[in-house]
């Protein structure tokens, strides 16, 4: 493992010379030679395929130098190895039917061997250590169960979630078994990924915020922490990511994640005073600020950067991933201005 990457530093809250910068869906539909592969490809091609897995992931790196790598897969092809049928439909997204799930259990859901169900995934691993240089992280992820559960029991994406919380509400105990299920193969889906290569993981929980704090501390929250507390996070960093969770900051501050990353709606500097020095935070740039000119857009990342920077143990992020229609200017605009951004003191380790 690379323990010098100035990411997998700032992860561990240890001093860095200037802030790292990754983003969400860095690798995607914004980049014309990502848009070209897929003249030629099918999204699942891409993400089956661990050479072509390996060209999308680097293909951010070549054009902007990020300090992570963050390995191009998609959070439902789990799903699709416990049991249900995944499709992705080029105008509704992506659409999955498992039977007996929203009948209130985990009927035909079963925990798989990554290895053997997923085992592209953890070549492209392989192939991109090999291929990333000395000061540049690889990340791994998985969706986290609650957000895996809500893709199940919806058959895809949903404003409303009126099925998921339905279920939740009038089965309890169904839905605590499938999320005992769903939590059993994350774990060992990000463990796989370790084992393969990656330096750090990042777990997706992206619908939680729909939750009450109740709800949340009854049906998530033990279940993430299960996951998390089984991974080497000694050697690993753990990265938590979730939206619309301000109201839960303090919750999520016991689920044992190394970060926590941040969406927008939160300012960046109450939430770290909230957690305190001792958490380190990724985040919060809203993702459309990236539609700014040029000049706007260099003043709020450096507001974010101020704020963020304030302690040491800070990634620069988006608040969520990047938009398909984001101008390429804006990226390059981002990463100048974040790494012109001086080391605060602390962060650089100065007394």
């Amino acid at each position: 493992m690379n323990t010098d990457s100035r990411f997998l530093k700032a992860c561990r809250g240890e001093p860095v010379d200037r802030v790292p910068v990754w983003l969400m869906r860095q690798a995607g539909r914004y980049l014309p030679e990502y848009r070209k592969l897929r003249e030629a490809h099918p999204f699942l091609e891409l993400c089956k395929t661990p050479a072509l897995a390996v060209e999308v992931t680097l293909q951010p790196l070549e054009r902007f130098g990020m300090d992570a790598a963050i390995l191009f897969s998609d959070i439902l092809l789990l799903l699709e190895t416990m049991g249900a049928d995944l499709r992705f439909d080029e105008k509704l997204g992506p659409r999955l039917r498992c039977r007996g799930v929203r009948e209130g259990g985990d009927h035909g859901l079963k925990v798989p061997d990554p290895e053997r169900g997923l085992g592209f995934v953890l070549d492209a691993v392989r192939q991109l250590r090999k291929s990333l240089g000395q000061n540049v992280a690889l990340i791994g992820f998985s969706g986290a169960p609650f957000t895996l559960a809500t893709y199940l029991i919806e058959g895809g994406t949903s404003r409303s979630f009126l099925d998921t919380k339905t279920f939740l509400y009038r089965n309890p105990a169904s839905f605590h078994r499938l999320m005992g299920k769903l939590a059993d193969a994350v774990q060992a889906y990000l463990q796989a990924q370790i084992a393969a290569g990656v330096q750090a993981v990042q777990l997706f929980d992206t619908w939680a915020g729909i939750l009450s704090p109740d709800d949340y501390r009854e049906f998530v929250l033990p279940y993430t922490q299960r996951i998390l507390s089984a991974l080497p996070a000694d050697r690993v960093p753990t990265i938590h990511f979730s939206l619309g969770t301000s109201t839960l900051l303090e919750e999520m501050e016991t689920l044992g994640a190394g970060v926590l990353s941040l969406d927008w709606r939160i300012d960046l500097g109450r939430a770290r005073q909230r957690l305190g020095p001792a958490r380190p935070v990724q985040g919060n740039l809203d993702p459309l600020a990236l539609f700014q000119p040029r000049d706007a857009l260099r003043s709020t990342v450096r507001n974010v950067l101020g704020k963020g920077a304030s302690m040491p143990g800070y990634v620069f992020n988006l608040g969520h991933g990047i938009h398909p229609k984001t101008p390429l200017e804006s990226v390059e605009t981002l990463v100048e201005t974040v790494r012109s951004f001086p080391a605060t003191p602390m962060q650089a380790g100065a007394p």
